[in-house]
């Protein structure tokens, strides 16, 4: 097996629900190896947070388990790509009417990625992020935050957008917009790791603390106990958000056994 993967999620230090999920999703069909993973963070100023996150990840389990062995028998990753996203387009549409049928406001974060052999497909929503990880750390995502878009437009540095108090306002998220255009991103595999995490992790955690920890990391017992490490770490210096991760490890070594 080429990929290997730990998770772990923590409530934090303020909440009284966690409104993360988290999915991973392994298997090999017909000698293609496949892993999907994917990390949601339910609004937390919004209701029934936790809702919306897991219906999202109980439809890409539904997808991957009854849709996605027959998509690989001709594959072809533009047109799976056009598929997750009106797949995503269709689970935005329905919680947008749960909620307005029921009068409550609940929404979703969504950063996905689907490994299939050596190339890798990500969808992308919001503010939680995906990253590689190998001798540098090299973020996949981009934040779809008002205070990202302003250090685009040159209105704001990288440092003053880390603690501007807008930080957190979303430009689009699964269930709270009327219409959804994820961020796609084609890649192919590298050594290294692929870390998917809700913003409640990389809020206090720097880029060399996760290189540290996920870049030397060679086994799943270390690389879950560096994750749990990094979360209390997170917990420690005051985060009050939930704080989920997902890492995923490519084994080079794989392809020459």
């Amino acid at each position: 097996m080429r990929f290997s993967a730990v998770a772990d999620t923590d409530i934090g230090i303020n909440k009284t629900t966690n409104q993360d999920s988290l999915l991973i999703k392994h298997a090999i069909y017909e000698n293609i190896e496949v892993l999907m993973a994917v990390v949601c963070d339910g609004m937390g100023g919004l209701s029934k947070g936790e809702l919306a996150s897991a219906t999202v990840i109980r439809t890409f389990s539904d997808w991957f388990a009854k849709v996605l062995p027959f998509e690989l028998q001709c594959l072809d990753f533009q047109i799976l790509s056009s598929k997750l996203t009106l797949l995503l387009k269709d689970i935005n549409a329905r919680i947008n009417d749960y909620g307005q049928k029921n009068g409550v406001n609940l929404g979703t974060t969504v950063s996905e990625i689907l490994f299939i052999g050596d190339k890798y497909l990500i969808h992308h929503i919001g503010d939680s992020r995906i990253y590689h990880i190998n001798s540098a750390v090299k973020q996949l995502t981009i934040d779809q935050t008002l205070v990202e878009r302003e250090v685009v437009k040159g209105r704001l540095t990288p440092e003053q957008a880390k603690n501007d108090k807008r930080r957190n306002l979303l430009l689009q998220c699964v269930g709270a917009s009327k219409t959804i255009e994820p961020q796609v991103v084609f890649g192919t595999i590298e050594p290294g790791s692929y870390v998917l995490c809700s913003d409640g992790f990389r809020h206090t955690i720097t880029e060399n603390e996760m290189l540290h920890t996920f870049g030397e990391n060679e086994n799943n017992r270390t690389l879950k106990i560096g994750v749990r490490t990094l979360i209390d770490a997170a917990k420690n210096r005051g985060e009050k958000d939930n704080i989920s991760v997902i890492v995923v490890k490519i084994d080079s070594k794989a392809e020459e056994r």
